[in-house]
This record gives structure tokens, C-alpha cells and sequence, in this order.
């Protein structure tokens, strides 16, 4: 386990990052040694993030039709799946849903669209929510695809806290998965994001059929980009998707590739986001010891999560404070 021995070293007493070769030595033990790993995770999330834990929670403002074909997708205009196109909710109903989430210990509020990227209306019809939000004491995150330079610093002026653009996964593999826009458009998109001052939100999704190697070079990807958050995404197959077939991530699998992201990058918010419910089970406390320090809470997009007050009554039991993980605007 010398492996291990080093990173202890490296992240805890030397207080540095991994070096590439450190992290792929890791990747390689054996499965008998997730334990390990999970346990310096949390020792490393401990160290370099502190015991909090940020709470978000998210609303799908508009619903289904998306142009793009991502195969894991369940809103894709493309696929004949479940989910039927919804009209974009009104105010009155982004407002409410915010003050529920306040009420649960949120700190932040995310208004995802199913687009490929927002036109001048979207644009106008999203920062006009901005203040409704903030008004009930959440910062604001808007997840609505790809964006010119010129969009990442309107929002940015129009006080949008965060901008999630997930990669999904590793650069290699992408095409696999999308064909509709590059990989290339998400890491401009990110660039933008971050140069104009949000902080940016950059998720993956593993168990689409990636190797172990292609999530290595996605986490390298990831430490490249430097986001503020990545949320962990585990795929929940869904009807009528190309990916409908996939098989679930193994938990113990699962918890092994939460541990490397936090090794890899130890000072980023680690975020629980969807389909850990289905992956995980029972174990999901056991991932939250493992460097996990922020989730979603309540529901996903087209998906059912699980109460909030099962989350809540967790973090309770792990003696896991909730609050802010970022600066404030």
C-alpha cells in the first residue's frame, strides 16, 4: 500500500496535489482497498475543505426538447422517451420553489434549462429571475448550456453566483456519448465562466461505458479546469435513451471513484448529485465519509430523489454542519 502511504504524505503532511502518476498508482489498487481510500478522503476533505457541508437545490425551469443528443438524456427532443416538453415555469413558481429550498438550510438555488444555449429572450427571462431568488436568501446558479463570451459576462453582471457546464466525461470517450456539439464547445463554455467571474460548476457522469482510464483522464481534465464544484453524476439509465441498457455503477465502485476525485482534487466541493440514490443504496453515508462534502437536495431533473429530511436526518448523524462553501455576491 505504498500507494497510499504517498498520498498520505503528499496531500496531508507535504500539503500539495497529487502528481498524475500518483493518482493512476492509486487507481490501480485493488479492490480491497476502497476502504483505504475512502478513509483518506474524508481525511483529506477534513483537512483541506473543513466539515461542511453545502446544500443546493435545483428546478427544471424548462423542461424537455432539447436540440442536443446526449445519449444519457432523457429531455433530448431526439429520443421517444417519457418525458414530455414542459413550457418554462413562470416567476411566481421559480420563487416558490426557492423559498421551499431556503427553508430546508440551502444555501444555493440552480435554474436549469434544457437548451443548447440560451438566445437574447432566454437571456432576459433568466437574469429577470435573478433577484426573485436572491431575495430569499440563496445565491443563484443557472445550468442553460453552452454560452458565447458575451453571455458568461452578462450573467455575470446580472448576479449569477455559479454557471454549471458539466464535461460529462473524458475528452476521449465524448463522442461516444455526444454528437450534436464537441467537448471542445463545453471547455470553452467553462473558460468563459470563469473569465468573467462566476464560479463555475463542471459535473461528470460515470457508468456510461468509459474505462477507468478514460476517468483518470477526465479527473486530469478536471484538475486542468480548476472549478469551483464538481458534482459526481452516476448514471440512472433512463427509457427510451441509448444508454437505456447500461447496467447500474457496482457501489463499491461507485464509492472508488468518489474517493479518487477527492484525492484528486482536494480543496474542490465534492457535490452528491444524481443517481447516487439508485447506485448507492444504503451505503450513501458511507459516501459522504468517503469526501463527498456538498449534495443536491430533494429531486433532479426528470428524476425523483429521496426526501429531504433523509438527507438532513444524514448529515445530522454524521455531525456534518450545513452551510456555505464559496464566496458570496
Amino acid at each position: 500500500m505504498e500507494a497510499l502511504a504517498a498520498a498520505h504524505r503528499a496531500l496531508l503532511d507535504e500539503r500539495r496535489q497529487l502528481e498524475s502518476a500518483e493518482l493512476a498508482a492509486l487507481a490501480r489498487l485493488p479492490a480491497q482497498a476502497t476502504g483505504a481510500l475512502a478513509d483518506l478522503a474524508h481525511e483529506v476533505r477534513l483537512a483541506w475543505c473543513g466539515d461542511t457541508v453545502e446544500v443546493e437545490g435545483i428546478l427544471s425551469a424548462k423542461t424537455g426538447g432539447c436540440p442536443a443528443d446526449c445519449h444519457f438524456c432523457s429531455q433530448s427532443a431526439r429520443f421517444s422517451t417519457p418525458v414530455q416538453p414542459i413550457p418554462m415555469l413562470d416567476p411566481v413558481e421559480v420563487a416558490l420553489a426557492a423559498r421551499e429550498t431556503a427553508k430546508l438550510g440551502a444555501s444555493e438555488f440552480c435554474l436549469v434549462y434544457a437548451v443548447r444555449g440560451p438566445d437574447a429572450r432566454l437571456m432576459e427571462r433568466i437574469l429577470a429571475l435573478v433577484p426573485a431568488v436572491r431575495r430569499e436568501g440563496l445565491q443563484v446558479a443557472i445550468s442553460a448550456g453552452i454560452l458565447s463570451r458575451a453571455q458568461a459576462e452578462r450573467f455575470a453582471a446580472g448576479g449569477v453566483h455559479r454557471y454549471n457546464h458539466n464535461l460529462e466525461t473524458a475528452r476521449s470517450f465524448f463522442p461516444e456519448i455526444v454528437t450534436s456539439h464537441s467537448w471542445e464547445e463545453r471547455w470553452q463554455t467553462c473558460e468563459y465562466v470563469k473569465a468573467a467571474g462566476m464560479e463555475l460548476c463542471c459535473g461528470v457522469l460515470l457508468g456510461m461505458g468509459e474505462s477507468d482510464a478514460q476517468r483518470l483522464e477526465l479527473l486530469e481534465q478536471l484538475r486542468e479546469l480548476a472549478p469551483c464544484e464538481v458534482p459526481i453524476n452516476f448514471l440512472n439509465p433512463r427509457p427510451g435513451t441509448p444508454l437505456a441498457d447500461r447496467p447500474l455503477v457496482p457501489a463499491r465502485e461507485a464509492l472508488r471513484w468518489i474517493a479518487l476525485f477527492r484525492l484528486g482534487l482536494p480543496g474542490t466541493i465534492l457535490r452528491y448529485a444524481g443517481g447516487r440514490e439508485v447506485t448507492l443504496g444504503e451505503l450513501q453515508e458511507v459516501g459522504m465519509r468517503s469526501g463527498v462534502n456538498a449534495l443536491i437536495i430533494g429531486n433532479y431533473l426528470t428524476t425523483l430523489g429521496r426526501p429531504p429530511q433523509e438527507d438532513l436526518a444524514m448529515l445530522e448523524r454524521l455531525s456534518m454542519p450545513i452551510g456555505a462553501l464559496s464566496r458570496a455576491i
